[in-house]
């Protein structure tokens, strides 16, 4: 195995119990349908689904939508709030760096907070405009490096191993002046805006203990610290720090960058 394949196995491990995190992602997925200008009539595809949210936003509109993920539990989840929802919503497990659909197959390619984990963005994103018609629409949200889930990835990113040759950090495609470089040869009519999600919390700790116990790539090293007291509390004390900047009235805001262009 790779360690570009090791990176995408461990990456299986670290979200697999994101379903704890739906309610509150969902509360975006309005807001990207809304941006794709996503209509009853479109085919969507939906990268990196996770448990669908987005998807079944953009189903709820009549669309026909295909979901996929790299996670098999996720998966899992996705189809289970399919059923319950009684939206026909096709979900493949499936990597974003080799989609199993024909060229040309989708209205509107998205992705929220999804294909950004994707070790080689150049290779995802030709994968995603792959699969996308001409004149079709690409769309996602991401977090820009500067605000706090930047921050919160890049502390992630310095207590974990070191990315293998050939990844790039996810937070750059929250970055605008990166995200038009690896557009403007193959899509036009790029247009960005952005919003905000707002975690409630009791303080600082409080938020911080949600991310320790909820999913994502805290909880995996706050496990794997356990041992460590040290380096552990170095760790919760960079983190609160971030968290202290964006925190206020009991709540975390979350700034998050969506970005859409036009496949040439």
């Amino acid at each position: 195995m790779t360690p570009l394949e090791q990176m995408k196995e461990k990456a299986k491990t670290v979200w697999s119990d994101f379903a704890s995190m739906e309610n509150f992602t969902g509360m975006a997925a309005p807001q990207l349908v809304k941006f794709a200008n996503i209509n009853a009539n479109d085919r969507v595809l939906d990268v990196a689904c996770g448990t669908g949210v987005v998807a079944l936003t953009a189903a709820r509109s009549g669309a026909s939508v295909t979901g996929a993920d790299l996670t098999p539990e996720l998966i899992k989840r996705a189809k289970e709030n399919s059923k319950a929802f009684e939206l026909d919503v096709d979900f493949h497990e499936c990597d974003v760096e080799y989609l199993p659909f024909e060229d040309a197959s989708f209205d509107v390619v998205v992705s929220q907070f999804g294909h950004m984990f994707a070790p080689r963005p150049l290779v995802a994103l030709g994968e995603m405009l792959r699969v996308l018609k001409p004149k079709g629409t690409i769309a996602f949200s991401t977090w820009p490096p500067e605000l706090f889930m930047g921050s919160f990835f890049r502390i992630n990113g310095r207590y974990g191993p070191p990315l293998p040759e050939g990844a790039e950090p996810p937070v750059l495609w929250g970055n605008v002046d990166i995200v038009t470089r690896r557009l403007s040869s193959l899509a036009d009519n790029i247009v960005f805006d952005r919003n905000k999600l707002i975690m409630p919390g009791l303080s600082v700790q409080h938020i911080r203990n949600d991310f320790e116990t909820g999913a994502g790539p805290l909880k995996r090293m706050v496990e794997k610290f356990s041992d460590d007291p040290t380096k552990l509390n170095a760790l919760r004390s960079e983190i609160d720090s971030s968290i202290s900047h964006y925190f206020e009235n009991n709540h975390l805001r979350m700034d998050y960058l969506m970005t859409k262009a036009q496949k040439i």
